[in-house]
């Protein structure tokens, strides 16, 4: 929640950063492209790799974008509020197995950490950039989310310190 500020320490001219604590709601993978996310109670991430198991895993690449492997895309998060926000704005149900990024988390405010560290669960990760929706998604799902997608499209990131997530971890920006 961003509820908690913490003051500046070196100066009075810094930015004020909120403080949040969320949570992971849901965890997916498949092992390649057009394949059904699977719903995992657990993932293993591993530092400069990705997600063991995962289309977009480095060296294993199998998604549909894998023609453009990125170092900044081992792990993919979507925020649970968008999902609300879909259902309540647009009349539309997304699963969280539908948007096909990895973890689902709620009370994390995901466009704001771009280049940001912050701790999923015991690892640790870099924020490279947000996630751009496309077409390919409203071919799998059959629903018209891409524009209602844009800026809402999840967070890409780089795993500096792998290790297991699991459902009900915290995410934390004190990294």
């Amino acid at each position: 929640m961003l509820d908690t500020v913490q003051q500046p320490t070196t100066s009075s001219h810094e930015s004020v950063v909120p403080s949040w604590t969320g949570v992971v709601r849901h965890l997916h993978l498949t092992p390649r492209a057009f394949l059904p996310m699977r719903s995992m109670p657990e993932i293993v991430l591993i530092a400069g790799k990705g997600i063991e198991g995962d289309r977009y895993m480095i060296g294993r690449e199998q998604g549909f974008y894998s023609h453009k492997p990125e170092e900044g895309r081992q792990v993919t998060l979507f925020e649970d509020e968008t999902l609300v926000a879909l259902k309540r704005d647009h009349n539309i149900d997304l699963g969280p197995e539908e948007h096909r990024r990895n973890v689902t988390v709620a009370g994390v405010p995901l466009t704001h950490l771009v280049g940001r560290r912050f701790w999923l669960g015991e690892t640790l990760l870099e924020a490279t950039r947000l996630s751009i929706p496309c077409r390919h998604i409203e071919e799998i799902t059959g629903k018209a989310i891409f524009d209602p997608l844009i800026n809402r499209s999840g967070l890409n990131c780089r795993i500096l310190q792998g290790g297991i997530v699991r459902v009900g971890d915290a995410v934390r920006n004190d990294a």
